[in-house]
Protein backbone atom coordinates (compact mmCIF):
# COMPACT_ATOMS: atom_id res chain seq x y z
CA UNK A 1 0.00 0.00 0.00
CA UNK A 2 1.28 3.47 -0.91
CA UNK A 3 2.24 5.97 1.82
CA UNK A 4 -0.57 8.04 2.38
CA UNK A 5 -0.47 11.92 4.30
CA UNK A 6 -4.53 12.29 5.20
CA UNK A 7 -6.27 16.16 5.52
CA UNK A 8 -9.05 17.30 6.37
CA UNK A 9 -11.93 15.09 7.89
CA UNK A 10 -14.27 12.43 5.79
CA UNK A 11 -16.65 14.44 3.57
CA UNK A 12 -18.24 13.47 0.37
CA UNK A 13 -16.11 12.84 -2.32
CA UNK A 14 -12.57 12.65 -1.46
CA UNK A 15 -9.49 14.18 -3.81
CA UNK A 16 -6.51 11.87 -4.44
CA UNK A 17 -3.72 13.65 -5.26
CA UNK A 18 -1.09 11.86 -7.25
CA UNK A 19 2.46 14.01 -7.61
CA UNK A 20 5.13 13.81 -10.65
CA UNK A 21 8.22 12.42 -11.12
CA UNK A 22 10.79 12.56 -8.47
CA UNK A 23 8.20 14.27 -5.98
CA UNK A 24 6.09 13.18 -2.71
CA UNK A 25 3.10 13.83 -1.22
CA UNK A 26 4.66 16.85 0.91
CA UNK A 27 5.30 18.63 -1.75
CA UNK A 28 1.69 19.39 -2.24
CA UNK A 29 1.19 20.40 1.32
CA UNK A 30 -0.09 23.86 1.12
CA UNK A 31 -2.70 23.24 -2.05
CA UNK A 32 -3.92 19.92 -0.16
CA UNK A 33 -4.59 21.42 3.22
CA UNK A 34 -6.46 24.23 1.28
CA UNK A 35 -8.79 21.92 -0.12
CA UNK A 36 -9.07 20.03 3.24
CA UNK A 37 -11.57 22.41 3.90
CA UNK A 38 -14.87 20.70 2.54
CA UNK A 39 -13.39 17.21 1.92
CA UNK A 40 -10.62 15.07 2.87
CA UNK A 41 -7.89 15.02 0.79
CA UNK A 42 -5.61 12.25 0.56
CA UNK A 43 -1.93 12.68 -1.22
CA UNK A 44 0.61 9.45 -1.80
CA UNK A 45 3.89 8.99 -2.36
CA UNK A 46 3.74 7.20 -5.86
CA UNK A 47 5.55 3.96 -5.48
CA UNK A 48 9.77 4.37 -5.30
CA UNK A 49 9.29 8.01 -4.09
CA UNK A 50 8.81 9.06 -0.53
CA UNK A 51 7.90 6.86 2.15
CA UNK A 52 6.39 4.33 -0.25
CA UNK A 53 7.80 1.12 -1.07
CA UNK A 54 10.31 0.08 -4.09
CA UNK A 55 9.26 -2.27 -7.04
CA UNK A 56 11.31 -2.85 -10.05
CA UNK A 57 8.79 -1.80 -12.39
CA UNK A 58 7.38 1.55 -12.76
CA UNK A 59 5.06 1.43 -15.73
CA UNK A 60 1.33 3.50 -15.64
CA UNK A 61 -0.08 0.14 -15.39
CA UNK A 62 0.85 -0.78 -11.80
CA UNK A 63 1.02 2.97 -10.86
CA UNK A 64 -2.24 2.96 -11.75
CA UNK A 65 -2.82 -0.18 -9.65
CA UNK A 66 -1.30 1.33 -6.54
CA UNK A 67 -3.99 4.49 -6.93
CA UNK A 68 -6.58 1.88 -7.01
CA UNK A 69 -5.57 -0.04 -3.86
CA UNK A 70 -5.62 3.36 -2.20
CA UNK A 71 -9.02 4.67 -3.87
CA UNK A 72 -10.85 0.63 -3.12
CA UNK A 73 -13.80 2.16 -0.65
CA UNK A 74 -15.44 4.13 -2.90
CA UNK A 75 -15.15 7.15 -6.05
CA UNK A 76 -12.83 9.36 -5.38
CA UNK A 77 -12.30 12.92 -7.17
CA UNK A 78 -8.37 12.68 -8.89
CA UNK A 79 -5.73 14.93 -8.96
CA UNK A 80 -2.32 14.13 -11.40
CA UNK A 81 0.49 16.38 -11.80
CA UNK A 82 2.87 14.99 -14.77
CA UNK A 83 3.57 10.99 -13.99
CA UNK A 84 0.92 11.97 -11.44
CA UNK A 85 -1.21 12.95 -14.41
CA UNK A 86 -0.66 10.23 -16.81
CA UNK A 87 -1.29 7.40 -13.76
CA UNK A 88 -4.74 9.09 -13.12
CA UNK A 89 -6.02 9.03 -16.84
CA UNK A 90 -4.85 5.13 -16.32
CA UNK A 91 -6.81 4.38 -13.30
CA UNK A 92 -9.53 6.48 -15.32
CA UNK A 93 -9.51 4.14 -18.18
CA UNK A 94 -8.93 1.18 -16.60
CA UNK A 95 -11.14 1.17 -13.18
CA UNK A 96 -13.46 4.02 -13.88
CA UNK A 97 -15.98 3.33 -11.58
CA UNK A 98 -13.41 4.89 -8.66
CA UNK A 99 -13.24 7.99 -10.54
CA UNK A 100 -15.43 10.85 -10.42
CA UNK A 101 -13.91 13.69 -11.88
CA UNK A 102 -10.68 13.79 -12.95
CA UNK A 103 -7.93 16.65 -13.02
CA UNK A 104 -4.91 16.27 -15.14
CA UNK A 105 -1.99 18.84 -14.27
CA UNK A 106 0.02 20.28 -17.31
CA UNK A 107 0.56 16.53 -18.85
CA UNK A 108 -1.07 14.56 -22.16
CA UNK A 109 -1.69 10.86 -22.91
CA UNK A 110 1.35 10.86 -24.92
CA UNK A 111 5.00 9.96 -25.21
CA UNK A 112 7.25 12.75 -24.77
CA UNK A 113 11.03 13.20 -25.06
CA UNK A 114 11.62 14.92 -21.69
CA UNK A 115 13.85 12.48 -20.52
CA UNK A 116 14.98 13.85 -16.51
CA UNK A 117 17.98 10.93 -16.64
CA UNK A 118 20.48 14.25 -16.30
CA UNK A 119 19.09 14.77 -12.61
CA UNK A 120 18.97 11.30 -11.59
CA UNK A 121 22.44 11.47 -12.55
CA UNK A 122 23.30 15.03 -10.56
CA UNK A 123 21.43 12.81 -7.71
CA UNK A 124 23.58 9.98 -8.03
CA UNK A 125 26.33 12.04 -8.08
CA UNK A 126 25.96 14.04 -4.52
CA UNK A 127 28.79 12.81 -2.47
CA UNK A 128 25.99 11.96 0.45
CA UNK A 129 28.75 10.85 3.30
CA UNK A 130 29.74 14.43 3.00
CA UNK A 131 26.57 15.95 3.49
CA UNK A 132 25.71 17.47 6.78
CA UNK A 133 23.11 19.65 6.13
CA UNK A 134 20.89 20.17 2.70
CA UNK A 135 23.05 23.50 1.93
CA UNK A 136 25.66 20.63 1.39
CA UNK A 137 24.42 18.58 -1.39
CA UNK A 138 22.71 22.09 -3.14
CA UNK A 139 26.63 23.32 -3.22
CA UNK A 140 26.71 19.54 -5.02
CA UNK A 141 23.81 19.85 -7.38
CA UNK A 142 25.63 23.38 -8.98
CA UNK A 143 25.77 21.55 -12.29
CA UNK A 144 21.47 21.81 -12.09
CA UNK A 145 21.21 25.12 -13.44
CA UNK A 146 17.87 26.10 -12.42
CA UNK A 147 17.66 27.02 -8.48
CA UNK A 148 13.63 26.09 -8.69
CA UNK A 149 14.48 22.32 -9.97
CA UNK A 150 17.39 22.25 -7.38
CA UNK A 151 15.51 23.07 -4.61
CA UNK A 152 12.73 20.63 -5.60
CA UNK A 153 15.46 17.64 -5.52
CA UNK A 154 16.33 18.35 -2.31
CA UNK A 155 13.25 17.89 -1.00
CA UNK A 156 13.61 14.10 -1.47
CA UNK A 157 16.89 13.90 0.24
CA UNK A 158 16.95 12.34 3.65
CA UNK A 159 19.71 14.45 5.12
CA UNK A 160 19.74 12.99 8.68
CA UNK A 161 19.63 8.95 6.55
CA UNK A 162 22.06 10.38 4.20
CA UNK A 163 19.95 8.99 1.09
CA UNK A 164 17.97 9.71 -1.27
CA UNK A 165 14.09 8.74 -0.91
CA UNK A 166 13.66 8.02 -4.32
CA UNK A 167 14.64 4.72 -6.43
CA UNK A 168 16.98 6.11 -8.75
CA UNK A 169 18.24 3.11 -10.14
CA UNK A 170 14.35 1.55 -11.30
CA UNK A 171 13.56 5.50 -12.24
CA UNK A 172 16.33 5.42 -14.70
CA UNK A 173 16.08 1.84 -16.08
CA UNK A 174 11.99 2.85 -16.57
CA UNK A 175 12.72 6.27 -18.09
CA UNK A 176 11.38 5.13 -21.06
CA UNK A 177 7.81 4.07 -19.50
CA UNK A 178 7.57 6.92 -17.64
CA UNK A 179 7.68 9.61 -20.52
CA UNK A 180 5.90 7.21 -22.41
CA UNK A 181 2.16 6.54 -22.40
CA UNK A 182 0.80 3.08 -22.57
CA UNK A 183 -2.06 1.87 -24.79
CA UNK A 184 -4.89 1.66 -23.09
CA UNK A 185 -8.29 0.80 -24.45
CA UNK A 186 -11.64 2.66 -23.26
CA UNK A 187 -12.76 5.88 -22.44
CA UNK A 188 -13.61 7.46 -19.36
CA UNK A 189 -16.69 9.99 -19.62
CA UNK A 190 -16.84 11.85 -16.02
CA UNK A 191 -15.69 15.19 -16.18
CA UNK A 192 -12.17 15.93 -16.92
CA UNK A 193 -10.16 19.34 -16.92
CA UNK A 194 -6.80 19.65 -18.24
CA UNK A 195 -5.15 22.12 -16.56
CA UNK A 196 -1.79 23.32 -17.96
CA UNK A 197 0.78 26.22 -17.18
CA UNK A 198 0.44 29.05 -19.77
CA UNK A 199 4.49 29.12 -20.31
CA UNK A 200 4.68 25.18 -20.55
CA UNK A 201 4.80 23.24 -23.67
CA UNK A 202 3.83 19.80 -22.70
CA UNK A 203 -0.51 19.95 -23.12
CA UNK A 204 0.00 21.46 -26.89
CA UNK A 205 -2.71 22.07 -29.45
CA UNK A 206 -2.55 18.70 -31.05
CA UNK A 207 -2.28 16.69 -28.92
CA UNK A 208 -6.52 17.90 -27.99
CA UNK A 209 -7.59 14.63 -30.51
CA UNK A 210 -6.03 12.14 -28.68
CA UNK A 211 -7.24 13.38 -25.60
CA UNK A 212 -10.88 13.96 -26.40
CA UNK A 213 -10.84 10.11 -28.02
CA UNK A 214 -10.13 8.85 -24.51
CA UNK A 215 -11.96 11.80 -22.88
CA UNK A 216 -14.96 12.68 -24.50
CA UNK A 217 -16.10 15.13 -21.96
CA UNK A 218 -12.60 17.38 -21.31
CA UNK A 219 -12.62 20.92 -20.68
CA UNK A 220 -9.03 23.00 -20.91
CA UNK A 221 -7.81 25.88 -18.92
CA UNK A 222 -4.60 27.31 -18.62
CA UNK A 223 -2.41 29.38 -15.70
CA UNK A 224 -1.36 32.27 -17.43
CA UNK A 225 2.81 32.73 -15.99
CA UNK A 226 2.62 28.98 -14.82
CA UNK A 227 4.97 26.46 -16.47
CA UNK A 228 5.26 22.38 -15.51
CA UNK A 229 5.12 23.22 -11.97
CA UNK A 230 1.54 25.33 -12.12
CA UNK A 231 0.68 24.35 -8.68
CA UNK A 232 4.26 25.07 -6.98
CA UNK A 233 4.38 28.53 -9.38
CA UNK A 234 0.56 29.48 -8.94
CA UNK A 235 -0.72 28.06 -5.81
CA UNK A 236 -3.85 30.42 -5.64
CA UNK A 237 -4.75 30.41 -8.73
CA UNK A 238 -3.59 26.10 -9.19
CA UNK A 239 -6.32 26.05 -6.25
CA UNK A 240 -8.71 28.71 -6.97
CA UNK A 241 -9.00 26.44 -10.69
CA UNK A 242 -9.59 23.13 -8.70
CA UNK A 243 -11.81 24.25 -6.54
CA UNK A 244 -14.07 25.72 -9.31
CA UNK A 245 -13.80 22.35 -11.74
CA UNK A 246 -14.50 20.52 -8.24
CA UNK A 247 -17.24 21.83 -6.72
CA UNK A 248 -19.29 22.37 -10.70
Amino acid sequence: MLHTIRHGEPSGTPLLIAHGLFGSARNWGVVAKRLSDSREVIAVDMRNHGASPWFEAHGYEDLAADLAEVAAGGPHDVLGHSMGGKTAMVLALTRPELVRKLIVADIAPVAYAHRQSHLIEAMRAVRLDDVDRRSDAAAQLADVPDDGTRAFLLQSLDVKGRQWMLNLDVLDAEMERIVGFPEVHGRFEGPTLFLSGGESDYVRPEHRERIKSLFPKARFASLPGAGHWLHAEKPREFEAAIRAFLDA
